[in-house]
């Protein structure tokens, strides 16, 4: 049985995108590999592709609001909301929104940190589709659900660019719905 020439299409899509992401050494301290998803920002017809392969699942679903984790999670978020026709609501860093708002602490690969949503940003039963450029081990992920939860929304799906499946971030978002990545690195 042979490859298809769907499959060898989609191969091909995916090694462009790959090709646009930089591993860089050492960074944001000694032993983690950054992956570099800037080069794919700059090309216009990678960044569309992104956005779509980041939407497509969640095309027909009921999606009210697209939520985005500060910061890079915001560049492909509003992209996506616009894409399914919905809202966007940010979660940022600590004393960046004006109004009341829902914490979260959390640990991520190399340290501790807050986010914040404004307390009235989702209302009870509105879908959500949660968005971030990158899942490593789930921290920033999982916070983002819990502040989507303390809100009393429903999780319609969580959509990333990349995953680091090694790390195991994706055990962590058990329970909090279906979880897209459009890569997967394993090592």
């Amino acid at each position: 049985m042979g490859v298809s020439a769907t499959e060898l299409e989609a191969d091909a899509v995916m090694d462009r995108l790959r090709a646009l992401i930089r591993d860089v050494p050492d960074f944001p301290k000694p032993g983690v590999l950054f992956k570099d998803f800037t080069p794919l920002l700059a090309d216009p017809s990678a960044l569309a592709l992104a956005v779509e392969l980041m939407a497509n699942p969640y095309r027909g679903r009921g999606v009210d609001l697209v939520i985005g984790a500060e910061s890079r999670g915001f560049i492909f978020g509003t992209a996506i909301a616009q894409s399914l026709s919905a809202g966007f609501v940010p979660i940022r860093k600590p004393g960046k929104l004006p109004r009341s708002v829902h914490g979260v602490d959390y640990a991520l690969e190399y340290g501790t940190d807050r986010l914040e949503i404004h307390s009235d940003a989702l209302g009870a039963g509105q879908r959500v589709l949660i968005v971030d450029d990158l899942l490593a081990t789930g921290g920033t992920m999982r916070a983002s659900c819990e502040l989507v939860a303390k809100c009393g929304a429903e999780i319609a799906g969580i959509t990333v660019l990349i995953e680091l499946g090694f790390l195991g971030g994706r055990q962590k978002l058990q329970g909090y719905g279906e979880l897209h990545s459009v890569m997967e690195y394993h090592a």
